[in-house]
């Protein structure tokens, strides 16, 4: 083996041997996820991770069609009860009092985190999932909460865009690219960056084909779709969940702690 077979090799160990790993994330529990999403994911046997707010109306209303989404492979992440975000951060008009992250204590922010895995678990079966941080808000008063949920998740997905390698990935604030209107070639091309620097990519969507003011097209999520099976060799495609609990085993392998 050279250096460079063996520096690759060191590299890719994380994602399951391949060149990088991608992760389809979807957000909010929105109705295009089961009508555009799933049947688009399941077509070309790919997986991804929803995060869903446990009081969407969408989770009670569908919720057979989420247990089969599970069922078929794909994660229920967890998206919090309310989905509160910081209404004192500038640009936080729609926060509304009940749901504003600041008014909230750590506890209650806590519980209702907790609250949301016991009705996921009720849906899918499952103890291992992951979280993703409501408007990637991260702090109450100047404290990560996240800190006393670390052992009821194997990581969390914050919303900084990024590439990283398996050394740099805080398993508390995984990174993510939030797409709105970005055309296919875009998407494709962060995959290809990703390929070639051996890093994580995380796509973060919430309307495809609409449904949010956040969207991208359905023929650009297609060819990105498209992209990713016919590279499967190359790429490893998972959700959040499986791919965290690889880097969290390799981390713990390699005496990292993050």
């Amino acid at each position: 083996m050279t250096a460079s077979t063996a520096s690759f090799a060191q590299t890719a160990g994380p994602w399951n041997g391949k060149q990088c790993a991608v992760v389809l994330t979807y957000d909010d529990a929105l109705a295009v996820d089961l009508n555009h999403v799933v049947p688009a994911l399941d077509s070309l046997k790919l997986r991804g991770t929803f995060y869903l707010i446990g009081s969407s109306p969408v989770v009670a209303a569908r919720l057979p069609e989420w247990r089969r989404a599970a069922q078929r492979g794909h994660e229920l992440g967890n998206h919090a009860l309310m989905h509160p975000c910081d209404g004192s951060l500038p640009g936080r008009n729609f926060v509304t009092p009940d749901n504003d992250l600041s008014k909230y204590t750590i506890s209650r922010a806590v519980n209702e985190v907790r609250a949301t895995n016991a009705l996921l678990t009720a849906i899918d079966g499952k103890t291992a999932r992951t979280f993703a941080y409501p408007c990637g808000d991260r702090q109450i008063g100047g404290v990560y909460f996240y800190e006393q949920l670390k052992n009821d998740f194997v990581g969390a997905r914050g919303v900084t865009a990024g590439l990283q390698p398996l050394a740099q990935v805080d398993l508390a604030n995984i990174n993510s690219y939030m797409i709105n209107g970005q055309s296919g070639d875009y998407l494709i091309n962060l995959v290809k960056q990703a390929q070639r620097s051996h890093t994580l990519l995380v796509f973060l969507f919430h309307g495809v084909g609409g449904g949010h003011g956040l969207n991208v097209e359905l023929a650009a999520h297609r060819q990105l779709l498209r992209y990713l099976q016919a590279h499967e060799q190359d790429i490893w495609v998972a959700p959040m969940v499986e791919v965290a609990e690889k880097m969290k085993a390799s981390k713990e392998g390699s005496g990292g702690s993050k």
